[in-house]
């Protein structure tokens, strides 16, 4: 007898919830996969990622009214941005902010966000459009972010976000 392919093994949460689903020698690929899809991330509901989305515009509000406290209080302590320029701390992103270096006039989300959840860690990727002012200097961008959010007691905060520019 040849040895079942991996697509066609029980699958471990079936089994161990005592599923007959893989029972049948002529389970299929579908079936496989449909069962695998139910260990994978889930969504919790609409109402939800509809929290979520709200997190992600009031921050971007407090990013755009140049206010560090707000803007903080959407990170975790242990946030890092990660872009084409390297790594950026929260400590040293807010401390631009403070000094006046680093400031928003605009930032929106553009098109449909997708959301990914892993118990209470989200990953949210959207694109964004926005315009930031360096040292003086205006730059406006269009990117895509990849935000990683952490609900402790309730409440999304960030741990992560990365950045990519959309080419042009």
């Amino acid at each position: 007898m040849r040895p079942r392919p991996s697509w066609a093994r029980p699958h471990r949460a079936c089994t161990a919830a005592g599923s007959a689903f893989h029972s049948s020698k002529t389970a299929d690929r579908a079936r496989s996969y449909r069962c695998r899809m139910a260990t994978t991330p889930t969504s919790p509901g609409r109402a939800v990622d509809d929290q979520l989305l709200s997190v992600l515009d009031e921050w971007q509000m407090a990013i755009v009214a140049n206010d560090a406290d707000r803007i903080g209080a959407y990170m975790a302590d242990e946030w890092i941005m990660v872009s084409e320029n390297g790594m950026t701390t929260a400590e040293q992103f807010l401390a631009f902010v403070r000094s006046g270096d680093l400031t928003h006039s605009a930032m929106q989300r553009v098109g449909e966000p997708r959301i990914r959840y892993h118990g209470d860690l989200a990953l949210l990727t959207t694109r964004a459009t926005n315009t930031a002012h360096y040292q003086g200097i205006r730059y406006d961008a269009d990117e895509w972010t990849t935000d990683a959010f952490r609900r402790v007691d309730g409440r999304w905060r960030c741990l992560l976000t990365q950045i990519t520019a959309v080419k042009t």
